[in-house]
C-alpha cells in the first residue's frame, strides 16, 4: 500500500499568504477613500473671514506654563 501525499503548506506558503492577505486588507481600506480628481469635499472648512485662526486662550497659556523649565 501507498501512503497517501499530506497537503504540502510549509512556512514560505503561510508567510505568502499573510502578506497578501494584508496587502488586499490595505487596498481595501485605501480604495473607498480614493475619490476622482473633479470632486468637491463637502466638509473642508474655509478660512474665516475676519482674521481667526490661531488664538491665545486660556488653555493655551495654562500649555505654555507647564513646557517652562
Amino acid at each position: 500500500m501507498s501512503e497517501p501525499k499530506r497537503p504540502s503548506v510549509n512556512r514560505r506558503t503561510v508567510f505568502a499568504g499573510a502578506g497578501a492577505a494584508g496587502a488586499l486588507a490595505t487596498a481595501a481600506t485605501l480604495l473607498p477613500a480614493a475619490r476622482p480628481a473633479g470632486t468637491v469635499v463637502a466638509d473642508a472648512k474655509s478660512p474665516p473671514e475676519q482674521g481667526g485662526g490661531y488664538q491665545v486662550t486660556p488653555h493655551v497659556l495654562r500649555y505654555y506654563q507647564t513646557t517652562r523649565v
